[in-house]
């Protein structure tokens, strides 16, 4: 499989915007960064990978190597001097050249691994310990569940069947509070107070004989007056 990056493949990852600006000799370039195969195809895939920073159009597509070049050597364990003297060995030959110190070269140094660019390519690299370590994870399981079948110790079994149910608990669905509560009006006020006056009324209308009960039952609550 070759490790040769193609001119199709870094336009289909870059915004339009930056698109033509990749030429073929640029991705010549580009693929002449790394004499070792293994680097090259690195170098390739993290060109690749990152090129989403790009989609705003602030930084140059020489700007964009560059950073994924020294993003790169910080990857496989190089430290911030290391990464910057590989990734402008010519610049770092001309500091060396006009005397300029140690020093101020490492404070180019930090200033580079602050910027912008670099940083916002390092986010890309992040990825989740859970997902990292997902094999991990999986062969923790797989003893746990050999433990709670096999171990001659009952508590040893409990435990491990204890940390299986805890580590595959069905996740909780989340309760949503309704309020119920019914805010009362004006209006329920009135015809409560307006009910307990008619039967108050009609208690009275029995007590001296006007009416009976039978009378009360067939009555009317609420009569309602016509157009």
């Amino acid at each position: 499989m070759t490790t040769q990056l193609t001119i199709e493949q870094f336009k289909k990852v870059m915004p339009p915007q930056v698109k033509k600006n990749i030429t073929q000799e640029l991705v010549d370039k580009i693929n002449t960064t790394f004499s070792d195969p293994d680097s090259r195809e690195y170098y390739r895939d993290n060109l690749l990978s990152y090129g989403s920073v790009m989609a705003d159009g602030r930084f140059k597509i020489d700007q964009y190597l560059n950073a994924v070049r020294y993003v790169s050597f910080k990857l496989i364990g190089d430290n911030n001097d290391v990464a910057y003297i590989k990734t402008f060995p010519d610049k770092y030959n001309r500091f060396l050249q006009q005397g300029i110190s140690s020093k101020d070269i490492a404070s180019y140094t930090s200033a580079y691994n602050k910027s912008k660019l670099v940083n916002l390519i390092f986010e890309q690299t992040l990825v989740p310990t859970y997902v990292l370590n997902a094999d991990l994870h999986q062969k923790a399981l797989n003893v746990q569940a050999e433990l709670m079948t096999t171990a001659k110790s009952e508590k040893v079994r409990s435990d491990a069947a204890n940390s299986l149910l805890t580590h595959l608990k069905v996740p909780e669905t989340k309760k949503i509070e309704l309020d119920l509560g019914i805010k009362q009006d004006k209006g329920i006020d009135d015809l409560r107070a307006a009910t307990l006056k008619l039967v108050q009324q009609q208690k009275d209308m029995m007590t001296i004989g006007s009416i009976t009960a039978e009378d009360v039952a067939s009555s009317n609550i609420i009569e309602l007056e016509g157009e």
